[in-house]
């Protein structure tokens, strides 16, 4: 069986470890993203709902980046959220600022009831650019 390429960013939050997972996994030419949350470097979430879904955005391309990627190259994304409805419109004006012409990248988005003091959550598969 092979190994897992783990990728971390640099200054990688507590949750990792408290949680024992890694941050991305690099496979063949794809890029998959644990669900990054809002949090700050200790892992507590940001108190601000705007803040912590940016935050949120911010933790997933500084993992992207480590892993040799950006938004551009991202192809599936999957949001968590735990008030769709009251939710739905700031979180649009953020993806809008990050995802803002298309090509679009697909987008499933779901409604929990628990993100572990979480509101908002995104994880996405990115295909790393060929750089030869």
């Amino acid at each position: 069986m092979a190994r897992r390429d783990a990728v971390f960013p640099p200054n990688r939050h507590a949750l990792y470890e408290a949680h024992g997972y890694s941050a991305a996994v690099r496979s063949d030419d794809l890029l998959f993203v644990s669900g990054q949350v809002g949090s700050r470097d200790d892992g507590s979430p940001e108190p601000d709902f705007e803040a912590q879904v940016r935050r949120a955005f911010a933790n997933l391309e500084a993992t992207l980046r480590a892993g040799g990627c950006g938004f551009d190259d991202v192809i599936d994304v999957m949001t968590f959220h735990t008030d769709p409805e009251q939710q739905f419109e700031t979180i649009m004006a953020v993806k809008n600022e990050i995802f803002g012409a298309a090509p679009y990248p697909t987008w499933t988005a779901i409604g929990v009831t628990w993100l572990a003091g979480f509101d908002f959550e995104i994880k996405v598969v990115a295909r790393i650019p060929n750089k030869g």
